[in-house]
């Protein structure tokens, strides 16, 4: 047996201190759809959730935070270490946030025939992968 899936899509949760960056690169510069905001339990923190195709980004703000995950992307640390949007316009999503201060990991570059990837760092520097297939 397995796990029997009632959404075709996953909720992600990004826990951060940085709310106003973080919701202004993901809301503004990668364009996910802002659906609300909601009180977090005990009333510490919020988050602001969003949409990205059917999966749910919520960012979860909080005043502090015990411990932070190491920079570094991929070989930073074991763990989730990022995450990967697949679109049809890597070259202007790139230049969008790199204009918005994003920093470019990896340029956009063919990694088999017909994929392409470049990855950014979002204000806390988690990595975000762009994906497209041709």
């Amino acid at each position: 047996m397995g796990i029997a899936l009632t959404k075709q899509a996953i909720d992600l949760g990004i826990v951060t201190t940085n709310g106003e960056a973080m919701l202004a690169f993901y809301r503004d510069v990668l364009g996910l759809e802002f659906k609300g905001d909601m009180p977090m339990p005990g009333g510490v923190g919020v988050m602001h959730r969003l949409l990205c195709g059917d999966s749910l980004i919520k960012l979860v703000v909080l005043p502090a935070v015990p411990a932070s995950a190491p920079p570094g992307g991929i070989q930073g640390a074991s763990g989730y270490r990022y995450w990967t949007l697949t679109i049809s316009n890597l070259g202007e999503m790139v230049q969008a946030c790199a204009d918005a201060g994003a920093k470019v990991v990896m340029p956009e570059r063919e990694i088999r025939p017909g994929v392409r990837i470049a990855i950014v760092t979002d204000p806390d520097g988690n990595w975000v992968e762009f994906l497209s297939v041709a």
